[in-house]
């Protein structure tokens, strides 16, 4: 549904049918599951239809559009960059009870979400979520 790049040129895809954040390094033939992927669901290392997905440099994560939970979710990306680190693969919900479909983040750190119910663009700044 959506995708960003990251500074290494890995690209990250959100894959609204599957559940899941693939990414996909540059050169490579294979993608890896980076977030999700463990069927639709509202369990913390499960996704449902994710339509936006982001790289928050700060945190070293992923910020997800959980669309069909209604949330965001942050979801960390050290198991991807370091295989030897073995965190658990889930996310974190930083928002909730919001009809989001696409997602930016500025500069300064602040997050942007589009809510369809509403037909608004909300920005949430770092410390408010």
């Amino acid at each position: 549904f959506d995708f960003c790049v990251d500074e290494d040129q890995t690209v990250y895809i959100a894959d609204y049918d599957n559940h899941r954040i693939m990414a996909w390094k540059i050169g490579s033939i294979t993608g890896e599951l980076v977030a999700g992927g463990n069927g639709a669901g509202y369990q913390p290392y499960q996704l449902n239809s994710p339509t936006s997905v982001i790289i928050d440099q700060s945190t070293g994560s992923l910020v997800i559009c959980d669309r069909g939970n209604g949330r965001i979710v942050r979801w960390p990306l050290q198991r991807f960059a370091d295989p030897s680190i073995r965190s658990p693969n889930e996310g974190q919900v930083i928002i909730s009870n919001i009809d989001c479909f696409l997602l930016a983040m500025d500069h300064a750190g602040s997050l942007y979400l589009s809510d369809l119910t509403k037909n608004e663009i909300r920005r949430y700044e770092r410390g408010d979520r």
